[in-house]
């Protein structure tokens, strides 16, 4: 893209470009409850004078919109895929077997702390929270539902653990990147993050104990958890041979072998199950991985736990993600941020501004650029100069980028993490929000260290002045 006559926002135009991105959606969602992916898509639209008079001719616009959508095709695959899982479990007895066993064995007293835990293991032995979140998060939600658990309460407990496992362990992209981006290494930087997250995880166990022990046995509807397990049993064979697909996945992502082939060969075993075990037809089997498992039981704690999945009920939160990351590409494109962050970036002389003024960045970025990884990225590339310029370590900086873009990704509606989540569990993400507990605490233990100067570590020697003393050319509103 040519930008030798493109000019970088002045501040009051660059909050005028994404106030107006923002009114508009919020507006829509608030006023006229109208659908975001639609919202979204006038968003895009309206930005586009903004950008011309920046100096963008309406080629380059469009070729920024797609350029930054084309980042939705393997996150897009990915959600296909799941989708095809999801409806392919159900059918081969899987989903069926883990609630079955889930309500015989699990304590409604310990259930949130439990799915906690369960989570947090599998996402720190896979390094996926997408694959734990697609696997024991489904699981784990079937129970909840039959012990009479909240469904948020429930999901914010498998985002919650799948997240920390997601976040401290080596394999995770994520927990590689951040360090990368930041000039660290990669075990100073989980290192780092123990400091935070184990006080906030331990918190978050607590609360999820006390919660839970609200429910016990005589808090649930035996009534509809009897014909439940009943419905269950009757219809499908439980036992191992359905578990043998998770085998497959958990197998395939401990490889680190590519999420999308993994995924569909685990949702394949599933449909070789389905057919040779619990005796679909293969052309039956074929339609549940387009359209979903479909069942009218008449009892309605089994049709809403098991009436879901499939290709097609993917395409709405593909929809959304692709307008979210125009969007995003849009205001990032037009330097924005970096509008806004140069304003007052010379004024940031203590670590407490630092660190409040990251995590703003951080979770920023992640808004308008629906993804993780493009939250990880910008973040630590306009907040890492400023870290080198007070003698910080850059495991400062990565640790913030974990502890709020990584784990604040389910918590944003319309990025990726965000319509994954919600679209695999069933749940929307303002109901599950307020229950992410370690995504809310975290946060806030960073930014007491930020204020206090705990844990954050500089090098012993000062390091040499990098501000950046050239001038951008600017346009005003």
């Amino acid at each position: 893209m040519d930008t030798d006559n493109i000019k970088t926002p002045s501040f009051m135009y660059a909050m005028i470009m994404l106030i107006s991105a923002i009114a508009i959606i919020s507006v829509g969602i608030l006023v006229f409850d109208a659908p975001i992916q639609i919202l979204m898509f006038i968003s895009m639209l309206v930005l586009i004078p903004f950008m011309m008079r920046l100096g963008f001719s309406y080629k380059q616009v469009e070729k920024s919109m797609i350029r930054s959508m084309s980042r939705a095709l393997q996150p897009g695959l990915i959600l296909l895929t799941v989708g095809i899982l999801i409806g392919a479990w159900i059918a081969s007895g899987t989903v069926p077997t883990l609630i079955y066993y889930g309500i015989e064995s699990v304590s409604p007293k310990y259930f949130l702390v439990t799915t906690l835990l369960f989570c947090s293991l599998v996402s720190l032995a896979t390094g996926t929270s997408w694959g734990t979140i697609g696997t024991a998060g489904i699981a784990m939600m079937g129970v909840g539902a039959s012990l009479g658990v909240p469904a948020g309460l429930t999901a914010g407990a498998i985002i919650s653990g799948a997240y920390f496992g997601d976040k401290m362990s080596p394999l995770s992209d994520s927990t590689n990147l951040a360090p990368t981006v930041t000039g660290g290494d990669l075990f100073s930087h989980i290192k780092h993050m123990l400091w935070t997250t184990v006080p906030a995880y331990v918190i978050t166990a607590i609360i999820f104990t006390v919660v839970g022990l609200q429910y016990n046995a005589a808090s649930t509807e035996e009534q509809s958890v009897a014909a439940l397990t009943s419905y269950l049993a009757e219809t499908f064979n439980l036992g191992l041979v359905p578990m043998i697909p998770i085998a497959v996945l958990v197998t395939l992502l401990m490889l680190k072998k590519p999420a999308i082939p993994s995924i569909f060969l685990a949702s394949a075993a599933g449909g070789l199950v389905a057919v040779f075990f619990q005796g679909f037809g293969f052309g039956e089997t074929i339609g549940i991985f387009y359209n979903g498992y479909a069942v009218e039981s008449g009892i309605e704690v089994v049709d809403s736990l098991l009436q879901r999945g499939g290709l097609t009920s993917m395409l709405a939160l593909i929809a959304l993600f692709l307008f979210a990351l125009g969007l995003g590409g849009m205001l990032a494109d037009s330097k924005v941020l970096e509008a806004l962050i140069a304003s007052f970036a010379d004024k940031i002389q203590h670590t407490g501004l630092l660190v409040f003024v990251t995590v703003i960045v951080s979770y920023f970025t992640l808004a308008i650029g629906g993804a993780i990884y493009f939250s990880t990225v910008m973040g630590g590339t306009l907040m890492r100069p400023i870290f080198e310029r007070l003698n910080l370590k850059p495991e400062n900086l990565s640790r913030i980028l974990e502890d709020t873009g990584t784990q604040g990704g389910a918590l944003v509606p319309w990025t990726g993490s965000g319509i994954y989540t919600a679209g695999v569990l069933g749940v929307a993400t303002l109901t599950y929000l307020p229950f992410c507990f370690l995504a809310l605490i975290t946060p806030l233990v960073t930014l007491f260290y930020g204020i206090t100067g705990l844990t954050m570590t500089e090098y012993e020697k000062p390091r040499k002045d990098r501000r950046n003393s050239g001038k951008f050319e600017t346009v005003g509103a």
